[in-house]
């Protein structure tokens, strides 16, 4: 079947194409003065922020399916008084094995507090415990949605009902990416995307330049990177001139097409990215020190330590946001070994991230937030009777950052005796973005887009930053 231009420019959408038009799709802003000559131009290029940033970079670990707050880093000793009673709302409480009804249940863990801060973590972080000093602590936040989908889109949309922009997406909306031959916003997911899928890393209704770019977990992180076998570089840049001649000749035909020379320009992404991605996600020039340090190789930790490893990396090469995504946090039952094999997956790979960014000088600048999506409850149903898990809870989490101007030795925020509801530094999540945008010096009240008859913004309606959580 005979196509034309038009067409054949669309179905580069399942491969390096469709990376490069996420990032150049409307790049009609070209430099139109010699003093703008050597700078980059159009949508990507570095912006400058609302107030001073103490953070340039974001990496976002996202621990997908609800992490339990009380079996991680926030310790509740009086459950173990409660441990099989039944929970009921007017407080009556018998025996669980009794009723077949809900019950509390202890956590399994022992907790430990590690470092001049007193951090409280579970035994099963050995690893993370040795930079407790470098975590802030959040316990206060709360969410709207006790269901997985419409839960991650708040924490990483702003909105439970998904089509609106990323973190990541209003971040490089805001301050464009210090590297112009990569994406701005990478996304690291699982072989099985997240509750909601791609559109946790949507660009909603911003420009589609501002979508984040997930790389394939497994084989070439993107498709078609390298040229086909036979073609030099120096033939596919004599194909991309001549090619460039016939599109100019078109768009000179057709002047009011403006988005034409943007999706024309991301033939010169994706070839600029054939040079420079293949090194940037190569591994195999960082040192056996480091690659140990990781996990990298490990039965349990060599998935998630790439992934962090591939994070730092991208730190270094300018990239503003990178989410990797951790899942199956979703424990019901047998909470004990679910999240314990899931402790184990991560600990060794976060705490090297942080020690690593932070030898190379880059921790100050770069801020690493760890949060699922809701915390869970202190209580469950009976599984068999011992199969002890957990419930969603949208009104009590745990969240810790690392770097980038956070109050690193601090825990701020709790949440009751038994983990069931935060009551002190209680704040919704949008407030946790606004705190986050503030750190990378953006006001959430000016970062806005106009779209559906009004100014839009990622807390909605407006929140406040979360002061406790910021360095002075």
């Amino acid at each position: 079947m005979s196509t034309n231009r038009r067409n054949f420019l669309y179905s580069m959408g399942t491969s390096l194409g469709s990376v490069a038009l996420s990032a150049m799709l409307a790049d009609e802003a070209a430099a139109t003065s010699p003093s703008n000559a050597a700078k980059p131009t159009g949508p990507m290029a570095p912006k400058q922020g609302h107030f001073p940033a103490k953070a340039k970079n974001c990496i976002f670990l996202m621990m997908e399916g609800g992490p339990s707050h009380i079996d991680t880093f926030d310790p509740k000793p009086s459950l173990g008084k409660m441990h099989l009673k039944e929970f009921t709302r007017k407080g009556e409480q018998k025996s669980a094995m009794e009723s077949g009804k809900r019950y509390y249940v202890e956590s399994p863990f022992g907790f430990t507090k590690h470092g001049e801060s007193g951090a409280d973590m579970a035994d099963n972080w050995t690893h993370l415990a040795s930079v407790a000093d470098d975590l802030c602590f959040y316990r206060g936040c709360q969410v709207d949605s006790v269901n997985h989908p419409t839960a991650m889109y708040q924490m990483n949309c702003g909105n439970r009902f998904g089509g609106d922009p990323g973190l990541g997406a209003w971040i490089t909306y805001g301050l464009g990416s210090e590297n112009q031959n990569l994406p701005g916003f990478l996304v690291l997911p699982e072989v099985s995307y997240p509750q909601g899928g791609a559109a946790n890393w949507s660009n909603g209704y911003l420009p589609a330049f501002y979508q984040g770019t997930p790389l394939r977990p497994k084989g070439s992180p993107i498709l078609d990177l390298r040229p086909p076998a036979g073609v030099t570089s120096e033939r596919q840049r004599a194909n991309l001139d001549f090619l460039s001649q016939i599109n100019a000749t078109h768009a000179a035909e057709h002047p009011g097409h403006d988005d034409l020379n943007a999706r024309i320009e991301s033939y010169e992404l994706a070839f600029r990215m054939q040079t420079e991605v293949p090194n940037a996600i190569d591994l195999s020039g960082e040192d056996s020190r480091t690659l140990d340090m990781y996990g990298i190789d490990g039965k349990a930790t060599d998935s998630f330590g790439r992934k962090c490893l591939l994070a730092r990396k991208m730190v270094e090469k300018g990239v503003r946001f990178i989410q990797l995504y951790n899942g199956s946090w979703d424990s019901h039952d047998y909470i004990e070994r679910a999240h314990g094999n899931l402790v184990r997956g991560v600990d060794q790979p976060i705490a090297a991230l942080i020690k690593d960014l932070k030898q190379r000088g880059l921790l100050e600048s770069t801020l690493v937030v760890w949060c699922g999506e809701f915390g869970r409850t202190p209580d469950n149903g009976v599984r068999g009777g011992v199969a002890y898990g957990r419930d969603h809870n949208p009104n009590a989490m745990t969240i810790w950052m690392a770097g980038g101007g956070c109050k690193a030795g601090h825990t701020i925020g709790a949440t009751d005796e038994l983990g069931m509801s935060a009551v002190e530094n209680v704040h919704h999540v949008r407030d946790f973005h606004c705190t986050l945008l503030r750190l990378l010096g953006l006001d959430d009240n000016k970062l806005t887009y106009y779209h559906a008859g009004r100014f839009k913004q990622l807390s909605q309606f407006g929140g406040k930053v979360i002061g406790e959580l910021i360095a002075g």
